[in-house]
């Protein structure tokens, strides 16, 4: 039934600041009215509409004000510097102190963070394989401890 995600919204205070923010990470513009605008994450697939008012100001959760956007392995393993050539600064996630981009072995996934110009949180994510006997590891890993450890399972 469910095909992937058609949608997700995030509040803004200047729809104009945010709408040459995130043409800047590349998304392609595909509507917009005097308070809101769509952009394409995935062209005639998903679509990220931003709201101005108010909202903006609400306290952010991980439920709210949040979008992870999926990117491959290897752009993951390049994100820093092309969000340093953006001039975005990534974040840690929760309470870690780097900002590097860290595989989770037993979701098996990988992220790095950072955010938008009203304090929204965003992510660039992907999938990662991950052999069983990895699964059970709970840590987050940098790419160079993951690489480790799967370099250690296939020795």
């Amino acid at each position: 039934m469910i095909k992937g995600l058609f949608e997700a919204h995030l509040p803004v205070k200047h729809l104009e600041t945010s709408i040459n923010f995130y043409e800047k990470l590349g998304l392609k513009l595909a509507w917009r009215d005097e308070n809101t605008a769509f952009f394409w994450i995935e062209e005639g697939k998903s679509w990220l509409g931003l709201w101005e008012g108010n909202e903006y100001k609400t306290e952010y959760h991980p439920s709210l004000r949040h979008i992870a956007f999926r990117v491959t392995y290897e752009a993951l393993k390049a994100s820093l510097e092309w969000l340093e050539t953006l001039q975005v600064k990534a974040v840690p996630f929760g309470n870690r102190t780097t900002v590097e981009p860290f595989v989770r072995p037993n979701q098996g996934n990988a992220s790095v963070y950072f955010k938008d110009p009203d304090g929204n949180s965003l992510e660039l994510m992907c999938f990662v394989d991950v052999p069983e006997e990895l699964r059970h590891m709970t840590e987050k890993l940098s790419f160079d401890e993951w690489e480790n450890a799967l370099s250690r399972k296939i020795d």
